[in-house]
């Protein structure tokens, strides 16, 4: 990635490559230049390498006692992170440490091979003064980087001006390393670490599949600029995960764990590896489609043998949320692939949604994949219905907003929305309620907290007369939803709020009172941030950050509470690989600049996987993409 340069201002690293390679030249006829090119020396490790001096904050919360380093925490000041950082580090690294023998010392560059098909196509990078030539032998990745990418890092990798917000995004930082770490001490290869027993989850949902902290943390660890965690986690994908598994598998947390994670990783690294996982499994999630509707069952069989079954029951209704995310995944499938499949399988989920009658033009939870009718009248944009709207309206953006029927799905979905569920508590909080055939019930869900950046960014694709209208109602949620946490002495929010019987955003049930280490809040804080730069959501979002860090860090690792109103803490024993891929990016992006992966550019799948928008100039090179005006 090329830095740009400052206006009014002169400096090395803005300098354009011809100009710098030039200068670099110069100082190496005055013996100066060696300095740069030194791929072993010190110099170039503090490049690459975080800074190990820090020591961890240790919050014990089961009894109040905190441990301080003697030194701020974080890497303020510390080397920027590049997107070609990583591909050098692979190649100059290996595991006997010895240096690779592409380096060209007498050429001024390091070059490196991408060895695989395709005409080759240079690629310059620089950081910190070194100048760096990736010679990537890939005709995917170059026809990504023209027609596809854009650059996830702005001019400054997200870096904030004021000296507050970076404190905060490198205490960020901080925690991501200090949860990676010990998963790796512990449950390295595991599903989700254990803290408290200090062994790992299984995560039984994922069939088999293994080291879902480690995908779903891929993109986290790069974007941070972690490049030893991400080397780690790379191999281990690379050497370790295997798609080939016989167990019944959930389609919606595989796809949005795994298939989001490998393309996203392959999106920001163009690492072969990602995209040659991310292929084979997605045809192993096919036969869960294998239904008289096309509807998919929610599990699947990932074993790649021809007898394999899908794994559903025909008896099983289909989950609103879970046949409803699949879109944004399946249509990148089909980029990589060049193959229509898998979206023509997302697409015939969308048409018969839309032969079906609608309820008030509600959308119910649950749908038989045989009969192709709706099972009940339940409708909720929390559990079990919550991200099927999400990927309407992001659908529409990842298209280049040119997918006109996910659009007006979106907003007829949420005027639906608006007359029916919308409600004004006694105190005046706005929240969205549950629906049960026509019967109100005032409870919102820490799931459905993610409606507020979701209307958020919906809200300048609307209509201009309804554009203030949405952001208003998204602001407002989003308060109701930070006064979930703010009423609790954790302050941190319950699994299920009310807004009955006296209850104003609290959970009077015991059963509702737990925190799983959810993003949903904070991810609304995130987009509301960037949607109007009010800086209350980045003080809501350290006191969050504040309340994880008190209450759910452990000496083992982060861990969900039982009880938010509770005086005494319980741990429920269980790191959520959400937590690293959703939870930590999300408070991340929230202290850095608007240009840390934009959102005109890229679009988070529903774990906070980026994708990238795909140009509406890319559509005429693709014979597979479907006409969305239809």
């Amino acid at each position: 990635m090329i830095f740009k340069t400052l206006a009014g201002k002169t400096s090395f690293v803005g300098l354009r490559l011809p100009q710098t390679f030039l200068f670099l030249l110069f100082l190496g006829s005055l013996g100066f230049g060696a300095l740069f090119f030194l791929p072993e020396t010190s110099r170039l490790k503090r490049i690459f390498q975080h800074n190990s001096d820090n020591s961890a904050v240790i919050t014990d919360s089961m009894n109040g006692q905190s441990t301080q380093p003697s030194s701020p925490i974080g890497l303020i000041g510390a080397a920027r992170f590049d997107i070609g950082v990583l591909r050098i580090q692979s190649q100059l690294s290996s595991s006997n440490g010895k240096q690779t023998n592409n380096n060209k010392e007498s050429q001024g560059t390091i070059s490196m091979e991408h060895t695989s098909e395709g005409d080759a196509a240079d690629d310059k990078v620089h950081t910190r003064g070194v100048v760096v030539s990736i010679r990537a032998r890939s005709p995917v990745r170059v026809k990504l980087r023209n027609c596809m990418l854009k650059p996830p890092y702005g001019a400054n990798y997200g870096k904030p001006s004021d000296p507050e917000s970076l404190q905060r995004r490198e205490k960020v930082k901080e925690m991501m390393k200090f949860a990676w770490d010990n998963y790796k001490r512990y449950a390295w290869g595991e599903n989700e670490l254990r803290p408290l027993s200090r062994n790992g989850n299984d995560g039984r949902t994922f069939g088999g599949l293994r080291g879902a902290s480690i995908v779903d943390s891929l993109d986290t660890l790069y974007i941070m600029g972690l490049g030893e965690e991400y080397q780690e986690a790379k191999e281990w994908v690379e050497n370790n995960l295997n798609l080939n598994v016989g167990g019944e598998a959930s389609l919606f947390e595989v796809n949005i764990r795994y298939v989001g994670g490998l393309l996203s990783a392959y999106y920001l690294t163009g690492e072969e590896v990602f995209k040659r996982k991310v292929v084979e499994l997605g045809k192993n999630l096919l036969p869960a489609f294998n239904t008289p509707t096309g509807i998919p069952h929610g599990v699947v069989n990932l074993a790649s043998d021809s007898k394999r079954w899908s794994g559903g029951d025909l008896g099983r209704s289909s989950v609103l949320a879970e046949f409803g995310t699949l879109h944004l995944e399946f249509v990148h499938l089909s980029e990589l692939t060049n193959d229509p499949i898998y979206t023509e399988k997302v697409m015939n989920i969308r048409k018969h949604l839309n032969q079906l009658d609608k309820p008030r033009g509600l959308y119910p939870n649950a749908l038989n994949p045989v009969s192709g009718n709706w099972e009940q009248h339940y409708v909720s944009i929390g559990a079990l219905g919550d991200s099927f709207y999400e990927y309407l309206i992001k659908s529409y953006l990842m298209s280049d907003r040119t997918d006109e029927v996910a659009k007006r799905m979106y907003y007829a979905a949420l005027e639906a929305i608006e007359n029916n569920l919308v409600q004004r508590s006694p105190g005046g909080l706005i929240y969205v309620a549950e629906w049960r055939g026509g019967i109100l019930d005032h409870r919102m869900g820490h799931l459905a907290c993610f409606s507020g950046g979701m209307i958020g960014i919906g809200a300048e694709h609307g209509s201009p007369e309804t554009r203030q209208h949405q952001l208003d109602l998204a602001a407002n949620i989003t308060h109701t939803c930070h006064e979930s946490y703010r009423r609790t002495p954790t302050k941190l929010g319950p699994e299920v709020f009310r807004f009955d019987d006296g209850a104003e955003a609290t959970a009077p049930r015991v059963n509702e009172r737990h925190y799983i280490l959810r993003p949903e809040v904070v991810e609304s804080y995130m987009y509301m941030w960037r949607l109007t730069h009010d800086p209350k959501y980045r003080e809501w979002g350290w006191e969050a950050l504040e309340a994880l860090e008190q209450h759910c860090r452990l000496a083992t690792g982060f861990s969900g509470i039982i009880d938010v109103y509770g005086h005494i803490i319980q741990h429920d024993n269980l790191q959520q690989s959400f937590f690293l891929a959703e939870t930590l990016k999300y408070l991340y992006l929230l202290f850095s600049d608007d240009d840390l992966l934009p959102l005109k550019d890229w679009v988070f799948n529903t774990e906070a996987h980026p994708l990238p928008v795909i140009p509406r100039n890319c559509s005429q090179e693709k014979g597979h993409r479907p006409n969305w005006t239809h």
